[in-house]
């Protein structure tokens, strides 16, 4: 077992509040002005920023930060818009591809043509 303390002991309370920008709110759940995150962009694209240093200092996450650049320059939406849009049709048009190899002819249709017009197009290349 411990002895008793001889002296009694002295506690200090430190609180460690991050310095935030002007207009961060302190609710719960948090509402940002579109001032707020243009000015916490704007520093974070200065060169030589680091944005999850900046991100920590205004007491945000870094991937809030990363949004809120990618919706100031107006390519977020498009980019992954782009991004599924294209995939798909890519991958689609893939699997959706026939091909027919006739000697050294090589026919590729779409799995959605009609059939009786691929017949069509195979006697023509047999035939030629």
């Amino acid at each position: 077992m411990s002895a008793p303390i001889a002296s009694p002991r002295t506690i200090h309370m430190i609180e460690a509040v991050p310095e935030r920008l002007e207009g961060s709110p302190r609710q719960l759940r948090r509402f940002w002005s579109d001032e707020f995150k243009a000015l916490a962009v704007e520093e974070a694209s200065r060169p030589g920023a680091n944005i999850s240093a900046v991100a920590r200092r205004i007491g945000i996450l870094p991937s809030q930060l990363f949004r809120w650049r990618r919706e100031l320059s107006g390519d977020g939406e498009q980019s992954s818009a782009l991004a599924k849009e294209q995939q798909p049709r890519s991958a689609a048009v893939k699997e959706r591809v026939v091909e027919v190899v006739i000697g050294d002819v090589v026919v590729r249709a779409g799995a959605d043509v009609d059939e009786a017009h691929l017949q069509r197009v195979i006697r023509a290349v047999r035939s030629a």
